[in-house]
This record gives C-alpha cells, sequence and structure tokens, in this order.
C-alpha cells in the first residue's frame, strides 16, 4: 500500500503543473485561480478537521499561520501562476525542484549551518541545470516572458524555501496540532492574499470560469492537487519518514514535462532537456546530503 500510496503522489503532483497551464490557457486570470483554488481546499480541509476535532477555528487566527501561507502559498503560487501564461508546464514543474537547494542556501548563508560536500556539489549541479534550461531564452527572439516567467519561479521557490524553514517552527510550536489543520489553516490564509491580488490586478471575466477546461482544471488542482495529493503525503511520512515521500521531487518533474510534451504540445529544446535532468540530478544530490540535517520538504499547498 505504501508504494502505490507513493506513486500516486507522484503521479497526482507531476499532473498539477499541466492542469494550472490549461486552465491559464482557457482564460482563468492566475491569481484569482490560484487564490480560489487553495482557499476553497483549505476551508473544505480545516472544516473537516474541526469536525473531526482535530483543532480549533482559533488556529486560522494565529498570525503564524499568516507568515506560512505568505511563503508556502502566496509568494509560490502568485509567480509559479503567472509565470505559467509564458513558460511550459514541465519546465515550470523542474524549476519547482529548486526549492530543496533553496534551502539549503538559506541554511547556509543566513542561518550559518554547515553543508557537507555532496550537497554545496548538488547546489552547482542544479545552478548548471537552471542556466541550461533556460539558455533557449537567450538564443530565440521574443522569449523574454520565458526568461521572466523562469526567473520568478525561482523567487517563488525562495518564498517556499523561508516558509518551508519557518513552517518546522511552526509545527513545534503546535506540536499538538495536526499537520493538515496547519497546512489548510496557511492555505486559506495564501488564498486570500491571492484573491486580494487579483482584485487589484485583474480584470475577472466570470464567463472564462464556464468552460469544460477551466472547470475541469480547477476542480482537479481542488480534489486531487491540494486535498488528495497533500493527504497521500502525510499518510506516507506517518507510515515511513519525512523524506522518503519527499522524493516525489525527483519523479513528477519527468513526469510533469513526459506529459506536456506527449499531450500538450509543449516545446522543449535539447538545451532545456538537458537542463532539467541537470536540476533533478542536484536535487538528489541535495536531499541525499542532507537526510538528518535539512528541513523536511513539505508539500506544496505544491506542490507545484
Amino acid at each position: 500500500m505504501v508504494m502505490i500510496g507513493y506513486l500516486f503522489m507522484c503521479l497526482i503532483f507531476g499532473t498539477t503543473f499541466l492542469a494550472i497551464k490549461i486552465g491559464i490557457d482557457a482564460g482563468i486570470p492566475p491569481f484569482f485561480s490560484a487564490g480560489l483554488r487553495f482557499f476553497i481546499a483549505g476551508f473544505i480541509l480545516f472544516g473537516f478537521m474541526v469536525l473531526r476535532r482535530k483543532t480549533t477555528i482559533g488556529l486560522l487566527f494565529r498570525k503564524e499561520m499568516l507568515i506560512t501561507g505568505i511563503g508556502l502559498t502566496f509568494g509560490t503560487f502568485a509567480t509559479l501562476y503567472w509565470a505559467e501564461q509564458y513558460v511550459t508546464s514541465g519546465a515550470a514543474a523542474v524549476l519547482s525542484a529548486t526549492g530543496p537547494m533553496i534551502i539549503l542556501l538559506i541554511q547556509t548563508t543566513i542561518l550559518k549551518k554547515k553543508v557537507n560536500q555532496i550537497s554545496f556539489i548538488g547546489c552547482l549541479v542544479g545552478v548548471v541545470g537552471v542556466a541550461l534550461l533556460i539558455l533557449p531564452s537567450f538564443t530565440l527572439q521574443g522569449e523574454r516572458y520565458w526568461l521572466m516567467g523562469c526567473l520568478l519561479i525561482v523567487i517563488g521557490e525562495v518564498f517556499y524555501a523561508s516558509g518551508a524553514i519557518y513552517s518546522k517552527h511552526v509545527m513545534e510550536k503546535f506540536e499538538s496540532a495536526s499537520p493538515i489543520a496547519l497546512n489548510a489553516a496557511q492555505m486559506m490564509h495564501g488564498g486570500i492574499l491571492l484573491i486580494l491580488l487579483s482584485l487589484f490586478t485583474e480584470d475577472i471575466q466570470f464567463t472564462s470560469l464556464t468552460s469544460t477546461a477551466s472547470i475541469g482544471s480547477f476542480l482537479y488542482l481542488i480534489v486531487f492537487g491540494s486535498m488528495i495529493g497533500h493527504t497521500l503525503f502525510y499518510w506516507l511520512v506517518s507510515r515511513t519518514n519525512p523524506v522518503f515521500p519527499s522524493t516525489w521531487l525527483f519523479i513528477s518533474p519527468l513526469i510533469a514535462m513526459v506529459l506536456g510534451v506527449l499531450f500538450y504540445r509543449e516545446y522543449l529544446p535539447w538545451e532545456s532537456g538537458i537542463g532539467a535532468l541537470t536540476v533533478i540530478l542536484g536535487t538528489i544530490l541535495v536531499q541525499s546530503g542532507n537526510r538528518q540535517k535539512m528541513v523536511p520538504v513539505t508539500t506544496r499547498s505544491m506542490t507545484k
């Protein structure tokens, strides 16, 4: 059952990037789509946990939930959703896998923690991979938005990394609270902030929400991406350890790239393909070098 759950989780996280792309291409405003997705998913999960008496409504009003929501949901997905207007879903998935590297960089440069040689090499490999991935944007005309989107996703991973590090402190402070309830609360905060951002920056046409593509994308991301995927992650943590479920980062980006090319006809230059594999190799090295010391990679409110 553990392996079945793990493979299903990897498949879900690997398909969410394409689902985001389909919804945005169908005309749903990026910030509004992300905000509504996470608020609804968080509301349903949190309400379920309240009914099961695993948490209380008072948790929503703690500042820690707002801060975590800014990192794990608002900053991470505002950039990702905007970027997927111009970046392929496969490239977005691979760039999102740089999160563990950025966590490591923050821990070593800001928190002054020691890093072993394997992890350092992994970071260097990852940087080379990102450079190769975005190389076509320097060689093809009219690709400045591709480059801008790629850079924004990496900036979003800085938000994610900061939120992941801070969430460790939050889980220790609220050790009696269910991790699912904590995640649901921060999703609601992040979702509200994304909706507010949308109200000030986007022209929301509700007719864009009525197409088959937009409805299918929206429901899939709420039910599978934000609810079932996260539940599987925490179930796997309870059955194994925090490290094993986090290895979805090695598999899901490859799934996303293959799906994008096969089913959405996304263009994949050979430089980007090599860069994607290099980024994933760097992620594996970072994770393997820090199994005990590194902050466990949390699921995206992603992941993606």
